[in-house]
């Protein structure tokens, strides 16, 4: 036994393309025997959020069915299930995955696997370190990853990194209160911001209220 209990879901996409997901049960699972989401700054707070289906995460997703790709070489930050690496992957898109949980790529390789797609590549992502070999990338997205207060700054510092001179990064937000901060710091870094309101409902017709920032510099 793994320490912790999953589930499998059926995820609509844009399109009517559906994926299947394996997820952790609950937010109540946890499971870190050899410390190494504590030695990854991940608390047993905060531990299970990888491993959820997010509202934003879907909305990500949906974006990606129709984005154009063509010729880019695309970072999936905090990708936690990785349904729009999925969802990219599919499309025969250059996309790599990051995430700093050491379960992410775990369930990544399982959701590939179950969505009969072949292996995506992954790299540990952890915002407020040095990341080797990551390299530096035309389209960096993500979702939902502003939900603790120096999220803002070390998330911009990351993006900083990791983008290509001339790049853009798209981030499905719902509507966190460390937003303001986080455009202040990618404004420092170069970035400028166009803001869409979501209120458009999920595939599976529930409610859903976000932005989309799409940086660009």
């Amino acid at each position: 036994m793994p320490g912790y209990l999953t589930k499998f879901e059926r995820v609509p996409i844009a399109g009517d393309a559906d994926m299947q997901i394996r997820s952790l049960l609950d937010r109540n699972q946890y499971s870190d025997p050899l410390g190494e989401a504590a030695a990854a700054g991940i608390s047993p707070a905060t531990w299970p959020l990888f491993g959820i289906l997010w509202p934003s995460a879907q909305k990500l997703a949906d974006l990606m069915q129709g984005w154009d790709i063509d010729g880019l070489r695309v970072l999936e930050i905090g990708c936690g299930l990785g349904l729009s690496s999925l969802v990219l992957q599919r499309r025969l898109g250059d996309i790599t995955a990051s995430d700093c949980h050491p379960l992410a790529e775990a369930f990544l390789q399982a959701n590939l696997l179950l969505n009969d797609l072949p292996a995506i590549k992954y790299v540990v992502g952890n915002w407020g370190r040095v990341n080797p070999g990551l390299g530096e990338f035309d389209l960096l997205i993500g979702s939902d990853l502003l939900y603790e207060p120096d999220h803002p700054a070390q998330l911009a510092g990351f993006i900083a990194l990791h983008a290509a001179p001339r790049a853009d990064v798209l981030i499905v937000d719902p509507n966190r209160g460390n937003r303001s901060a986080f455009h202040r710091e990618m404004a420092l870094a170069g970035f400028a911001l166009t803001e869409t309101l979501i209120n458009a409902p999920l595939s599976d017709g529930q409610p859903y209220s976000g932005r989309l920032l799409h940086y660009r510099r």
